[in-house]
């Protein structure tokens, strides 16, 4: 079951991509940064479906930045 959602997931990034590409036209920095968002998104997905109980990007900002909040309270 997890290769069918890995392979859905797969599916709908190479479908976005090959909707979204051609529309930069030669945008180089736009195209950079979809491919990185993209590619980011799409290990970001696939690692959520074989270990569904790993934390959350939020959490880690949470964690970055818990001291900051405690150090503006006082």
């Amino acid at each position: 079951m997890k290769l069918v959602s890995i392979l859905g997931i797969t599916l709908a990034v190479a479908a976005m991509t090959l909707m979204e590409w051609p529309k930069l036209g030669h945008l180089h920095r736009e195209k950079v940064a979809f491919a990185v968002f993209s590619v980011f998104g799409y290990i970001l997905a696939v690692l959520l479906v074989l270990y569904p109980d790993l934390p959350g990007p939020t959490q880690l900002f949470t964690v970055i930045y818990k001291p900051f909040a405690k150090i503006l309270e006082k």
